[in-house]
């Protein structure tokens, strides 16, 4: 079989393959799997409820359940999905949009891969990319150029506390230079709260960003999968929703309960907006429907940002604080850094000593039946040599969202390994 350069860049091995490969293969037989590494929610007990009521109430509602599952939505999406998710944002924040500004996608994960090459590649001539302004970032973006060498990034400024904790923040002075000497970058991309490192960019950091995407004329591409106002797995008080004509807003119904329906919600520019359907209608004909119809009165009404508010956040903060605290009772005595816990479902643990890269450690841990996300798989667009620590491969990445009897074991055979493991 001869396949084109796409067909062979998206079939072949990738970081994003090798986690969800991992989340399904079998381990040998007698082997406990202690699963970390997916980015899998938790099941929200009040939230499903709420889902559960909801279907109730379509199936009760004459013929509303045979009318969803009948018919085709415009390629933009529900068209009442789209008047509700403006109707929210214009409520709630004064964003000043409509429908036309919303689209809806099969995950948010397909409307990154549409705005990623919507203004990467070949323009007029020039090869456009997409700026990562900070590194690392989610494993998922890696490989969804459709052209090689359209991702670049740059690294964080990275500062430590006397707790033993750390922290990313954008070096904003490095952006700019990139930008003023690059003019072929297309678009900037982050992700908020950021996967893998549960970092949450300050609402300053995003504005300076904005500003200087509007100064150069690129949009900023916010993915807020995990962020505010839901499912507002967010914990920290420097953050609040952000969007202007500069930001292009990914958005999940992923991290609220619905990672198997498959839904993102697009909010830009009316022409971002009308070209992401556009895409839909030659990639996907048309987006499912079933997501959309769940969650609509439930914008409207409030209820979708209440269950958040209420459940959602606290169950995952809950789950952080307990994260954090047995990270360093498990290894108290070795040196190690966490990244503050500030949002997302995982925590991003620096083993500065180890005696070997995070994916030959990841190779060991599964053999133990430890599941993680090596630190490698989040840095791209640059290279190890363009970073001035040692993140890239001395970082793992830990969903602490799951059985918590599971997550505790799979934690103490990580620093149990650690210690062997010391340099």
């Amino acid at each position: 079989m001869v396949l084109s350069d796409f067909g062979t860049k998206l079939s072949s091995h990738s970081g994003i393959l090798q986690l969800m490969d991992d989340i399904s293969r079998p381990l040998p037989e007698g082997v406990r799997v202690r699963p970390l590494g997916g980015g899998n929610p938790a099941r929200v007990s009040q939230v499903e409820a709420a889902y559960r009521r909801r279907l109730e109430d379509l199936l009760g509602q004459g013929e509303a359940f045979e009318d969803l599952i009948a018919h085709y939505d415009s390629p933009q999406g529900r068209v009442g999905t789209l008047d509700a998710v403006a109707a929210f944002f214009r409520r709630e924040y004064g964003w000043p949009i409509s429908g036309a500004n919303v689209a809806l996608t099969n995950g948010s994960q397909s409307a990154m891969f549409y705005l990623f090459n919507m203004f990467s590649g070949m323009t007029k001539g020039v090869k456009r990319t997409v700026l990562f302004p900070l590194m690392p970032e989610y494993i998922g973006y890696a490989d969804q150029g459709i052209e090689e060498g359209t991702f670049v990034s740059l690294p964080p400024k990275c500062e430590f506390y006397s707790d033993g904790s750390f922290k990313y923040l954008l070096d904003g002075e490095a952006v700019r230079a990139y930008l003023d000497a690059h003019p072929e970058v297309g678009a900037m991309a982050v992700s908020r709260p950021t996967n893998p490192s549960g970092n949450v960019l300050r609402d300053d950091e995003i504005r300076l960003l904005e500003a200087l995407a509007h100064e150069h004329g690129i949009p900023l591409i916010v993915d807020n999968a995990y962020g505010l106002p839901f499912p507002d797995i967010v914990f920290t008080e420097d953050a609040k929703p952000l969007w202007s004509e500069d930001i292009v807003l990914s958005m999940s119904l992923s991290k609220i309960g619905l990672p198997s329906i498959r839904t993102g919600i697009v909010i830009a520019r009316e022409e971002i907006a009308h070209a992401v359907g556009n895409i839909n209608a030659i990639a996907a004909l048309a987006t499912g429907s079933f997501g959309p119809a769940l969650v609509e009165d439930m914008l409207s009404s409030g209820e979708l940002t209440r269950l958040a508010r209420e459940a959602v956040m606290p169950f995952y903060r809950r789950k952080a604080e307990a994260m954090k605290a047995l990270v360093d009772e498990v290894f108290r005595g070795t040196e190690y850094h966490l990244h503050r816990i500030e949002g997302s479902i995982f925590c991003w643990i620096y083993l500065p000593r180890l005696d070997m890269p995070t994916l030959d450690f990841y190779r060991l841990l599964m053999e133990q039946g430890v599941v993680t996300v090596p630190g490698e798989y989040f840095f791209f667009g640059g290279g190890p040599g363009r970073y001035p620590h040692e993140h890239y491969d001395k970082c793992l990445r830990l969903n602490y969202s799951g059985d918590w009897q599971l997550v505790k074991e799979g934690v103490e055979l990580i620093g149990e390994l650690y210690r062997r493991h010391c340099m």
